[in-house]
Formats: structure tokens, sequence, C-alpha cells
């Protein structure tokens, strides 16, 4: 029957349709704002050269002589980057691009919780449960508005890191890459599964966006952190450790890593991976793998076990000919782990990172390269130009800039842009998440759009729970929600009742001009005993403007027939198989709006969603003419 029996699925048309558009739409936001940015940039530095123009015309000081131009001078000198802290700016700023086009995936709007998120926090404490649970809430009521934002703020992060130039810009690009990462490792990652049961550090323990976090601290801190070789022993060293206690862990008895047969975790692991859409080659690897693992538990385990502790020896030793044989080591566990057991960590339509193994190993190379290569500080020698653009404000400061220090204005207002770029994701999730209403898109793609029409409401006489006549002429001036349920149903209309109980709260003071009515959809059972129980248990009898019409037989198949609502007695049931529709008339008798109310999931999203839905048609039905 119509409105019966629909299913949210992660690939849902309407869902996808609208990520879509929301991605393409920001897009153009983004794109505009670029060529915003790029007309600025041009106008400050044509008012700089015809700046400079004028005043060597005039014979100021500094004139190379007569009408010629002042000649392009150099940018302030103060020595060029520390290699390692390019390194791990440029590093993640890419891999933060890529997490930012993984999450533009089709599924993400109602694929990443349920499949990824809430597996994740599943064998955590319920403190952690609780914690993600918030942030679920939050996704799956504004889906769309969740998923673009995350989008943005990440590919804005990237190029903010990628494009910014040294001094402050940088550093703050460094601070947002750390915050933003505490926010994914809590509530994305679940704290990374330091609290979960059977982490390991072949599974991504502790979270591959600890070490974002890391090289964010990094990238923030000043650049005389990188001088001397002694940030980047620290670095390797505290990396060792972490690789001995990994060995600790993974070496741990009755943790299923030395289990035979396919009880074994990593086994498991990857057998699971291997069945999540991707192609043929890589699940066939996987499932060899998992076979192997399987009949050869303890010397894949015992492998894993001792590069582990070789590995966190060597970085703890911490000297270049040693640290470059630890690295490599590093190198030979965690890329094989990377393709074998994390399947890449970007496959199956959830994939949001390439997970940690990447990360960790640029880290590694960052504290390698700030160990044997460091950058002492060099005095920025100001040549008059840069002193002047110094201490100018305004219009005046900006075509100082432009004139003697033209890539680092060009990179300033890049910079800049990549800023708003996270702004643009981050303001709408912010305000959604204070929003306590699901968006409409959730109950769109469970029953579709409220169909549009215009006609007069059928007849209709019936009686009320406290036995009076009720018909819909008499009802006028008020607009009226009308719906079928069946009285002894324990499935869809309690769903559906509460539904209409949140669409009256959100009416507001508009709730004293409408009237919600339902009629029974049930031809064995339609005592006023039958509507009663139900609005008690329901708790509609606290709704002032609620009525549950019943009657005859005749009279309800003649009310049914009248507005098409299809009902069937269930065989050896009591209760009935029957449309959920529910129809919307204006003040003036005219039905305005037909709504499929089936609940499908019957999530708290898609009832809150259904229930906005259901009060804005009531509104436009409220003020139509």
């Amino acid at each position: 029957m119509p409105g019966m029996n629909s299913h949210l699925s992660a690939n849902n048309p309407t869902v996808v349709r609208a990520f879509h558009a929301a991605l393409f739409h920001d897009g153009l936001a983004v794109l505009a704002l670029l060529a915003l940015l790029a007309v600025v940039w041009g106008v400050i530095r044509a008012s700089a050269l015809r700046a400079a123009v004028l005043r060597a015309s005039a014979g100021s000081p500094g004139a190379a002589g007569g009408g010629r131009p002042l000649p392009a001078l150099p940018a302030p000198a103060g020595g060029s980057e520390p290699q390692a802290r390019r390194l791990l700016r440029v590093g993640f700023a890419l891999l933060w691009i890529l997490d930012g086009l993984l999450q533009a995936q089709a599924s993400m709007p109602l694929g990443l919780i349920p499949d990824s998120i809430e597996p994740g926090a599943r064998s955590s404490p319920p403190f952690v449960q609780h914690l993600v649970a918030a942030t679920a809430t939050i996704w799956t009521y504004h889906p769309i508005t969740a998923a673009t934002a995350t989008v943005f703020v990440q590919l804005g992060i990237g190029l903010w890191l990628l494009l910014a130039p040294r001094g402050w810009w940088s550093r703050s690009a460094g601070a947002a890459s750390a915050a933003w990462g505490v926010v994914v490792w809590i509530f994305g990652e679940s704290f990374g599964g330091v609290f979960s049961h059977g982490g390991s550090f072949l599974f991504g323990l502790p979270g591959a966006v600890v070490f974002y976090c890391l090289a964010g601290v990094l990238v923030a801190g000043p650049e005389r952190w990188f001088a001397t070789g002694r940030l980047g022993r620290g670095l390797l060293r505290a990396m060792g450790a972490f690789f001995v206690g990994m060995a600790l862990l993974e070496a741990w008895p009755g943790r299923g890593f030395w289990r035979p047969g396919s009880g074994n975790s990593i086994a498991a692991m990857a057998r699971a991976m291997s069945q999540t859409p991707q192609p043929r080659l890589f699940s066939s690897l996987l499932a060899s793998f998992a076979r192997l693992v399987a009949h050869h538990a303890v010397a894949v385990n015992g492998t894993v076990v001792a590069l582990l502790g070789v590995v966190g020896l060597g970085l703890l030793i911490a000297r270049p000919a040693v640290a470059r044989a630890a690295i490599a080591g590093a190198a030979l566990l965690c890329l094989p782990a990377w393709l074998l057991v994390q399947d890449l960590g970007v496959l199956g339509g959830v994939g949001t990172d390439p997970n940690s193994m990447l990360p960790i190993l640029l880290v590694l190379a960052g504290g390698y390269v700030a160990m044997t290569r460091p950058a002492p500080a060099v005095a920025a020698a100001t040549t008059g130009a840069a002193q002047a653009a110094a201490n100018a404000r305004g219009l005046a400061w900006l075509r100082a800039s432009a004139r003697s220090r033209p890539s680092y204005l060009m990179r300033a207002i890049a910079a800049a842009a990549a800023l708003l770029v996270v702004a643009l994701g981050g303001i709408p999730i912010a305000v959604a998440a204070l929003n306590p209403h699901a968006a409409a898109i959730v109950s769109e793609a469970v029953d579709g759009t409220p169909t549009k029409v215009d006609f007069p409401a059928p007849r209709l006489r019936l009686v009320d729970q406290f036995d009076r006549t009720v018909t819909l002429a008499g009802l006028r001036p008020k607009a009226v929600v009308l719906a079928f349920l069946d009285p002894v149903c324990t499935l869809d209309c309690p769903i559906i009742a509460e539904e209409l109980r949140q669409a009256d709260t959100m009416l507001g003071p508009e709730a004293s001009r409408v009237e919600l009515v339902a009629v029974v959809a049930n031809p064995l059972y339609r005592s006023l005993a039958d509507v009663r129980a139900f609005d008690r248990v329901e708790h509609m009898a606290q709704l002032a403007n609620w009525r549950f019409l019943t009657g005859s037989a005749r009279q309800l198949r003649s009310a049914w027939d009248h507005f098409g609502v299809q009902v069937a007695v269930v065989a050896a049931g009591s209760m009935v198989a029957h449309a959920d529709l529910v129809y919307v008339i204006d003040p003036a008798g005219r039905v305005r709006f037909v709504l499929d109310s089936d609940p499908g999931p019957a999530t708290g999203a898609s009832r809150s969603s259904f229930a906005g839905v259901l009060a804005s048609s009531v509104d436009r039905a409220l003020s139509s003419r």
C-alpha cells in the first residue's frame, strides 16, 4: 500500500541529490570568493605600482632618477622555512585536503554514523558512547549541513596550511589543524579507540588524527623550535616510546592476536575489510592475508611484535644512522599493514581518511629531518621599503606590502580565503547544532516531499472520543490536520501520533488555529473505549485541539473511500494494514497538502523531521487564500 515499508539507505537518492547540490552551491560560493580576492589583489597591486610610478616621476627619495619607476625591492631577509616544518606543514595539508575530498562521497550524509562512527564507539565505555551520541544526533538531524560542513572545514584547513605565509598566518593554520583534529579524535574516532577493547597498532590505535594534532602543534609553535636537532630527537624518542608501547599491547595474551583460526583478531579485521566494496584485486589480497593469519597466527603476530619493538628501540636511541634504519623498519611494517589490514583506509564508501600509517610515517620523517637538518634562526635584515610596509596602516600598508613583499601579500590573501572556506563550513553546522528539530530532508528521504493539491475536502461526519458529532465543515475556520490511525496499532501509529504532538509544539501560538484530527483505520477495533485507550497510552488526551474520530464500520469505510485510504485486515491479527497519509486542510475547507506519514526507519531524526515538514505545511495552509 502507498506509504508503507519505506527504508532509508546510505545511498538514498533524495539525500544524495541534496548533498551534491549543497556541495555545488557552496563550491560556487568558494569560487566567487576566490575571484573576488583575485580582483582585490589586482587592485592593490595596480595601486601600489601606480603610486611607485608617481613617486618616481616626482623625484622622491629612492627613485632611480627622473621619471623612471622604482625598481622592485627585495623581500625581507629572514632565512628559509625549516625543512622539517615545511615537510609537516605541506604533508598534513595534503592529508587534510584528501580527507575533505573523501568526505564528499555520496554515502557520507547517511552512511558515516551507522557504518563508521557508531561501530567505532560500540566497544567503548559509556562516557565515550554518550559523547559520540551527541555528535551523532546533530549529524543525523542535519545530515546535509553536517556532511557539507565537514568537507569545507577540512579543505579549508588544508589550503590554509598549504598557502599561508610564514609567521602569524602559518602558525594559526597549525593551531586550527590541531584544534579540529581534537574534535575529530573525540567525536569522530571515539578517542581513537584508546578506551575500547581489542585496539591494535594495526587497526589504527590511537587514532590517525592524533598525528594530525601533533603536527599541528609543531607548525603552530615558533620556528626557533627547529633551530637545533633537539626537537627532532625528542620527537623520535616519543615515537619510539609509542612503538614500544604498541609492541607490548600487541604481545599481551588474551587479546586475540595469538589465537589461531578464524577467531584471530587480525584475520577477522582483514576479512571484514575484504568484504567492503572495492576492486577485486584488493579484496583478494585481504582475503588471502586473512587466511594466512588464521593458519599462522603466532608467526604473523610475532613478526609484528618484533618489528614494533625493534623500531621503537631504534627510535629511542635517536642517532641518525640508527634512526634511518628504524624508520625503514617502520615503513616495512606500516605500508603492508596499511594495505592488508587497514585496506588503505579509503575504500568501502565511508573511508574518511587514509588511516594511521601514512601520518605516522610522515611524523617520523619530520622528526628525522628536524634532527639532522636543524635551521638556526636568522636575524631579519629589513629593507627600508619593508620597514615602511610594517609601519604603515590600512590601505597604505597594503600598497607598501604589494610593492615590497608581493608574494607575502598574495599568500596572506590566499590564507584569508582558506579561513573563509573554513567558516563557510563551520558556521552552518554550529547553527544547526543549536536547532533541536531535524532538517526536512530526512522526512523527504523517507516519504518524499508533500504533494501540493487544491480541492474541496470530502464530507466527513463521525464522533470524537467524547462521543460528540464532528464534521469538517464544523471545524472551520480552523485548519485541519487529518490522519488515519489504528487505535490498537503498536508499530507505526504511535510514532505518527508522536509526530503530530511534535508538530503541534512547533506551531507554537498558531496551534490554536489548528485542529489535529485522526480517523480510526480499523473496522474491528473502533469503539470509543479503543480510541480513549489509545489517547491515554500515547498522551494525546493532553492536547486541547486533538480529536480521534470513529463511527460505524459503514461510516468509517465511507470516510476511507472519500480520502483514498486503503485499509485491509491482517490475517489472524487485531491490527490492520492501512496507508499512512496525512491531509492538511486550510481554514476554507480545501485540501492543500497530502503527506506520506510512513515512519520508515522510525529514528528520532525521521520523527522530528516529519513533524517539522508537517508544521511547515500547516503554516502554508494557514496563510493560503
